[in-house]
């Protein structure tokens, strides 16, 4: 049976790795809808190939909708546009490749309205983990990740008994500042912060690499999507980027997947599950790595990671206030307002200002935190800012 798929984020990395995948796969999905931010230049180009039938652009669409009307494309804007999508009865599929918090709203729309949602955007599990996955149970949607570690780990794990699991462990790639000190990321600026070693990523996500939040943030999704407690989850720095996930099971054994870094893969294996199909990756030939390196993760150095498992043992709201916190630093820092050290500084102070968590069990909660830490933080930042 053929799924209807609409993609949000479809100009990002997720969304340009989903299309290619998607072209090799015609025989198993129909691309129903599109959904971009403000790169309406290359939407157009999208929707004039492959003929969707509606598209949603979060501004600009009065000069969307006027090139894309010769070919009968429904064209919608902003947040209500996005929503209308994620719930449409004509999809079956949901894929978010959407970059930070903008994520949440249409994802719990899509798991409220029962649709499969294939979830490359981490903030919504790290926010709402809790929330997603119990609306999931109830509503018969199904989870996917896509994500190049916590992908091949849920395919991993789908067969085996959680008790005979001891610890998974994520492997991050150190980002551009492995081997520096802490005086020399003093300085440095966004430009190097987002020349990424291995990955072609987005900018919010590549400053994420660079600070290791963005391990933080997989290590509070693999929570939800492996039905595992956080202290299983272990962070283990590979420069190389081949091995992707291990897990080590009680009795001493462990077995690790490894691949060419390349986000066609886990987006295919995400979508075909549990079947696996060949893929235009390239083959991981070992002999021409020759050399698999390790290191234990630099917490002094990064901070970032930390201030993940501080907030999920902090409980309640304080995953939201950290990713709050989290996205207005980083794109302080992007347009040059705070240093590097200035994230996980600015992030530190917005989890110590909040005196209490409350129970996240509603979305008023939810979205009360979320507001408060982009708030505090936006403080914080004004404050180092007027002392510069």
């Amino acid at each position: 049976m053929i799924k209807r798929v609409a993609l949000l984020g479809s100009t990002g990395s997720i969304g340009t790795n989903t299309l290619r995948v998607l072209k090799g796969l015609p025989d198993r999905f129909e691309l129903v809808s599109l959904c971009a931010g403000r790169n309406a230049e290359l939407l157009c180009v999208q929707a004039e190939h492959w003929r969707p039938k509606r598209v949603c652009i979060d501004r600009g669409a009065k000069a969307v909708r006027a090139r894309l009307a010769p070919l009968g494309i429904e064209v919608l804007e902003g947040r209500s546009g996005m929503r209308e999508l994620s719930v449409d009865p004509d999809v079956d599929l949901v894929i978010n490749g959407l970059a930070a918090g903008v994520g949440l709203r249409p994802t719990l729309a899509a798991v409220r309205a029962g649709k499969d949602v294939a979830i490359a955007n981490k903030e919504t599990l790290v926010v709402a983990g809790h929330l997603v996955t119990a609306w999931a149970k109830q509503t018969g949607a199904t989870l996917l990740p896509i994500d190049s570690e916590t992908t091949p780990l849920w395919h991993l794990l789908q067969e085996t008994d959680r008790d005979d699991v001891k610890r998974i462990v994520l492997p991050a790639s150190g980002g551009p500042f492995f081997d520096h000190t802490r005086e020399q990321m003093a300085g440095v600026s966004p430009a190097e912060a987002l020349d990424h070693p291995t990955w072609q990523m987005g900018p919010k996500i590549t400053i994420d690499s660079a600070t290791l939040m963005n391990k933080g943030f997989e290590v509070i999704e693999a929570q939800w999507f492996l039905n595992l407690p956080v202290s299983k989850i272990d962070v283990i720095i590979h420069r190389q980027s081949i091995v992707h996930c291990l897990v080590e099971y009680v009795d001493g054994g462990m077995v690790a997947h490894l691949s060419t870094p390349d986000m066609q893969l886990p987006i295919q294996q995400a979508l075909v599950h549990p079947q696996k199909l060949p893929t235009q990756v390239e083959p991981l030939d070992l002999a021409r790595v020759g050399t698999l390196s390790f290191f234990p993760p630099d917490t002094a150095r990064f901070p970032c990671l930390q201030l993940a498992y501080r907030a999920v043992e902090q409980g309640g709201t304080a995953p939201a206030v950290l990713n709050a916190a989290n996205e207005v630093a980083v794109y302080a820092f992007l347009d040059n307002r705070i240093g590097f050290l200035d994230i996980s500084r600015v992030i530190a102070s917005t989890l110590d200002d909040r005196e209490a968590h409350r129970d996240a069990d509603t979305l008023e909660a939810i979205f009360e935190a979320d507001r408060w830490g982009r708030v505090r933080a936006n403080e914080l930042i004004c404050s180092l800012v007027s002392q510069k």
